[in-house]
Parts: structure tokens; C-alpha cells; sequence
């Protein structure tokens, strides 16, 4: 994973409440194990009319929305199944962060463990960002922050360790072997204070 400290990019918007980890990328793409490729799977059914070509008006389709970071999306996002693709796939397309009134547990936690950052916000500042697609937002992880357009800026939850692999651009398991020289004198001073109290 790269280190995720600050991004500023502009929004694409997916109005939608309750898009599920299978509209994220569906069930027939989960063959793989591989990350890279899974970006041009990502909302298949939407992206494409019955004939297979690429529907004009979905969101990620349009001109304006190429190389957008953040995706901006209604209420309940990512609820549905556990599926680690789903953020694959997300990550695969460019997105590098999702903001919505609400995202489901499991997928956060996917999302995090793949360095994806979701933000929740208020669904008041939600509501008025889906409005403005392709408005540039600034999100500071360190600071959890997001900087909005006129300069006002709204903070979001993000636990310590999720910010720290975040910042590190590490996943669990990378934090956990980074801390095997710690791990190794615990061990090594715990085993001979053993020994002495024998």
C-alpha cells in the first residue's frame, strides 16, 4: 500500500442509498484473486446498456468525471455481502476515498485493510456535496479533515490505527511485523524474568 496523507481531487457522485458490495462489482467477477484489472468490472450493471456498451450517463462514463478520486455516494454505501473486491475494484478505478451519511461496517473495514479511506459526514454536508458533483474537496488524514469548497472544513471519524496504516501505507499484518524488534525484546526480557523467578 502507498501512504495515504492527503488527497485533493474532484468528486464523481453516485446518488444512490443502499448500494450493495454486489453493484460494486458483481458476483460473476469474483473468479480472481487479483486486484489489478477489477477497476473496469466496477458497477458493471450500471455502466453499460443491455447491448454492452458503455451507458453515456452513468457517472463514471462521462468526460468529466476521469480522473476523479473521491466518490461521493447516498446513505448505506457498501452494505449488502463481504467481499474484499468490492474496495479492490474501487481502488483499481482511482477512487481513493468514499464519503456518504453512512457506510456499512464490513466494507469499511475492507476498505481500510486496502487503503481506501471512508468518510462519514453528516448528512446535511452529504446531501449538499451530492448536489455539486465534480467540486474539488481536500481530505487531510492526519488532521481527519475534509477541506470543503469556500474554505470551511468538517471533520470525520477515523480511528488511531486505521489513521496510523493509513499514514504509513501499511495494512495490519505490515503493522504488526513492523513491530517485531519490540515484539522480540517483549519476549526475550519476558522469558528471562521467567527464568530469574524460578
Amino acid at each position: 500500500m502507498t501512504a495515504f496523507t492527503t488527497l485533493t481531487s474532484r468528486t464523481v457522485v453516485l446518488r444512490e442509498r443502499n448500494i450493495d458490495t454486489d453493484q460494486i462489482i458483481p458476483a460473476r467477477f469474483l473468479t480472481t484473486t487479483e486486484r489489478a484489472g477489477l477497476g473496469r468490472h466496477a458497477f458493471s450493471d450500471w455502466r453499460h446498456l443491455p447491448d454492452g456498451s458503455p451507458d453515456p450517463d452513468f457517472p463514471f462514463n462521462r468526460a468529466e468525471s476521469a480522473g476523479a478520486r473521491i466518490l461521493v455516494a447516498g446513505r448505506n454505501f457498501g452494505c449488502g455481502s463481504s467481499r474484499e473486491h468490492a474496495p479492490w475494484a474501487l481502488a483499481d478505478l482511482g477512487i481513493r476515498a468514499v464519503i456518504s451519511a453512512e457506510i456499512a461496517d464490513i466494507f469499511r473495514s475492507n476498505a481500510l485493510k486496502n487503503g481506501l479511506l471512508p468518510v462519514v459526514l453528516d448528512e446535511a454536508v452529504v446531501d449538499e456535496l451530492l448536489d455539486r458533483p465534480g467540486i474539488e474537496l481536500s481530505i487531510d488524514v492526519a488532521r481527519r479533515r475534509v477541506a470543503l469548497p469556500g474554505g470551511a472544513e468538517v471533520e470525520f471519524p477515523l480511528d488511531a490505527f486505521a489513521r496510523t496504516c493509513l499514514l504509513e501505507g501499511v495494512d495490519q499484518l505490515g503493522y504488526l511485523l513492523r513491530q517485531q524488534p519490540a515484539i522480540q525484546r517483549y519476549e526475550q526480557t519476558h522469558h528471562e524474568g521467567v527464568h530469574h523467578a524460578r
